[in-house]
């Protein structure tokens, strides 16, 4: 069988080639794409932007796919419903099926719009099985994970176990993305080590879809299976530099993580040109960094990122479930800077019940360990997440549409009577001046104050992008580095 698959995203790097690099592949339908072809079967990915939604009739015709398999986040779903809407309605004989955590934590929402089927939880397999029922012509039932839309209603299918062994799942399908990715981005690419995550952040989905199927949610993939994936991509993309290793921790399984920083130390001796890697790393109480941060440090790793989010720690006991002390912060940093590795914070603003106090407190940790990059980012309230319910218990959410989320990260939507909207805004535009003043020169932060500016507005950064391209953003970053 064609199966098709689309994916969106607002803020595209170009029409016509909407993602940078590699690193922005999305691994879900990448993993199902693959488990298809071994299978047999035909895959083709359409990823669309706002300026090029009109392409969906032309892609359809030319690949004739008998099902259509959709994701997104909840940000890009009404976009994405749109999508499925006018597929259709212009061909309604194609089967089409959604997925993804927005979906999973969102049935009732998902199979009341256009799509036939729904998928909750993990998907490969359920997607193998409706494939495998649509080419013998059957009308699909009885397949786990799966709500199936009948004429006499909606047939929902209970979750099965989450996948147990991983290394059992084929390496994901990166060439469906190649059409879709800048040319000249070939250097940096990602492998994802894990699935779930331990911790219960109340921001976060882990928390909700950890509930959705039997079995143990947190899993991580052999240290082997990694580096032969490793090995793989290499071979396919011989210019890599540079691989972000995507899991929720790295340091959840001390023992895991350490085998796997000894097999890439020995796989990196033996190239004329090492690689260098990057990694998340999460703050527990206590605990001994030093031999982690070690073996980190032998396999080339270059940068850490650590999910911070909120310098209060009353912020993060009492909203987040996020139990550390900024003491224990501050001491992880220092052993990642010890060593030489960049350190990356999370930082996350505007959450329900955050004050201005609170926000000083973020500022605070920021100039004490001085990160050597903000991953920043707008609180945006997720359906499905106990902040979100906390969000409308507070009637937050009165006043706001999805659509309204579509700059998510970005802009304020929640007034917070604690913060309110114009000062969380103005915060993040100047999170730098606040936290690096008097650490670096006046005109690097000003230049990163003029950045997060700019993608504030939706215009604004589509000419960001455009001279992105044409390498002036490239000397601009050179310059403040």
């Amino acid at each position: 069988m064609r199966i098709a698959f689309i994916f969106s995203l607002i803020d595209s790097y170009t029409p016509r080639n909407p993602l940078e690099s590699q690193l922005q592949i999305q691994f879900g339908i990448s993993y199902i794409s693959a488990v298809l072809k071994i299978h047999g079967h035909h895959t083709r990915l359409l990823v669309l932007s706002r300026e090029t939604a009109n392409t969906v009739d032309k892609f359809i015709e030319e690949f004739q796919p008998s099902l259509v398999c959709f994701t997104a986040v909840a940000s890009e779903y009404p976009f994405i419903a749109g999508i499925a809407r006018k597929i259709k309605e212009n061909h309604p004989s194609i089967y089409l099926i959604a997925g993804g955590c927005h979906v999973s934590l969102n049935p009732e929402q998902a199979i009341s719009d256009a799509f036939d089927a729904v998928c909750i939880g993990e998907g490969e397999y359920p997607t193998l099985e409706l494939v495998n029922q649509l080419a013998k012509r059957k009308e699909p039932s009885t397949i786990a994970n799966l709500w199936i839309k009948h004429r006499a209603g909606v047939e929902k299918n209970p979750t099965g176990s989450f996948l147990k062994d991983l290394d059992l799942i084929p390496f994901p399908d990166r060439d469906m993305w190649q059409k879709w990715i800048y040319p000249a981005s070939q250097t940096k690419h990602s492998i994802l080590l894990g699935r779930g995550c331990p911790y219960l952040c109340t921001y976060c989905c882990n928390h909700a879809l950890r509930k959705l199927q039997s079995g143990s949610y947190v899993r991580f993939r052999s240290p082997e299976n990694i580096l032969e994936e490793l090995k793989r991509l290499v071979a396919d993309f011989p210019t890599t530099e540079e691989v972000y290793l995507e899991v929720e921790t790295f340091s959840a399984n001390k023992k895991w993580a350490i085998e796997v920083c000894a097999l890439l130390e020995k796989y990196n001796n033996a190239l004329s040109r090492p690689l260098s890697f990057g990694v998340n790393l999460s703050i527990s109480p206590n605990i001994n960094m030093e031999p982690i941060v070690s073996a980190l440090k032998k396999a080339n790793f270059k940068f850490v990122n650590i999910g911070l989010e909120s310098g209060s720690e009353r912020v993060r006991r009492e909203i987040l479930k996020r139990n550390y002390s900024n003491q224990d912060v501050a001491r992880v940093v220092s052993v990642l800077k010890q060593f030489g590795l960049k350190v990356n914070f999370f930082n996350l603003i505007g959450i329900p019940g955050e004050t201005i106090e609170d926000f000083r407190e973020t500022i605070k940790i920021n100039r004490e360990c001085q990160p050597d990059g903000n991953l920043l980012s707008i609180f945006s309230p997720y359906p499905g997440t106990d902040l979100y319910l906390l969000c409308k218990e507070r009637k937050l959410l009165d006043k706001l549409s999805e659509e309204d989320l579509s700059m998510e990260r970005r802009v304020a939507y929640l007034d917070l009577p604690e913060f309110p909207r114009r000062k969380i805004q103005r915060s993040y535009i100047l999170f730098e001046w606040y936290a690096y003043l008097g650490h670096k020169p006046i005109y690097k932060i000003l230049a990163y104050v003029l950045i997060r500016k700019i993608h504030t507005y939706y215009s604004l950064n589509r000419f960001y992008r455009w001279l992105t391209r044409n390498n002036m953003v490239m000397r601009l970053k050179k310059f403040i580095a």
